[in-house]
């Protein structure tokens, strides 16, 4: 029976299955969330203003580049999204959420595709997602940046001090480094490349980092869903106070 439903999920037509469950719900929340991301965040890039406010910065802003318009015209934002969005767009768990939420290829396990020949991630464009690897090294850069900002948030004025802003920075770089840092590229480089550790230069060592990425990474689609909140949040936040909308509350 598993194996006639595997036949049938890969056969020519559109949802073919023997898949009794509603399989279709499991795709309802990653166009919800991850379309609305999408919108806010291309909507606040090309915005250009309200990214800043006291010590506070928005993540899709910094390193802020150029912010008074001496030679790039538009939003800073602009500048860097190409670093955090080519990870996010390449991470091996959001290619599976988008593949199956907005190509429908497929749109979940065992059930069929329709009327396409399969060619993985083997021809244009997204065979471009094997630089995934080269955009952690950028990740991480972008990591040592936020983490300096979250630091800064602690500043009022050359005062420590710390508001509902600098708790929000200082968590959504928390959730930041810890996606970052589960990512499957890491993992590979940790070890997981590797068939015998005992063999390998620094083997042990290697071996304690593997076991504690590979804890990491089994969380990884946690981390995704939890940091792409925590960064929405962020922004929202120091956006409605460099507008004025609302004050942020001193907690020290």
């Amino acid at each position: 029976m598993a194996e006639l439903g595997i036949r049938t999920a890969s056969g020519r037509q559109w949802g073919s299955t023997l898949r009794r469950d509603a399989w279709w719900l499991e795709i309802f929340p990653v166009v919800v969330v991850l379309g609305g991301f999408g919108i806010y965040a291309t909507l606040r890039a090309f915005e250009g203003r309200f990214y800043e406010w006291g010590p506070y910065i928005s993540p899709f802003y910094s390193p802020l580049i150029d912010p008074q318009h001496h030679w790039w015209r538009f939003s800073p934002a602009l500048l860097i999204l190409g670093g955090p969005l080519g990870f996010r767009a390449t991470c091996y768990y959001y290619r599976k959420a988008y593949y199956r939420a907005f190509f429908f290829d497929p749109p979940a396990c065992a059930v069929g595709e329709g009327n396409r020949s399969y060619r993985g991630e083997t021809s244009f464009p997204f065979i471009l997602q094997n630089v995934h690897r080269y955009f952690f090294y950028l990740a991480v850069l972008f990591l040592a940046f936020l983490w300096y900002d979250a630091i800064v948030a602690f500043n009022f004025d050359g005062h420590f001090g710390v508001g509902v802003g600098t708790l929000l920075m200082l968590v959504n770089i928390c959730l930041l480094t810890t996606y970052t840092f589960s990512c499957h590229s890491l993992r590979h480089l940790a070890g997981g490349k590797l068939d015998c550790f005992s063999c390998a230069t620094f083997g042990k060592p290697r071996y304690g980092a593997w076991r504690g990425i590979t804890y990491l990474n089994e969380r990884h689609m946690l981390f995704a869903w939890l940091s792409l909140f925590s960064v929405g949040l962020t922004d929202f936040y120091i956006r409605l106070l460099s507008s004025g909308a609302i004050r942020d509350m001193r907690l020290f």
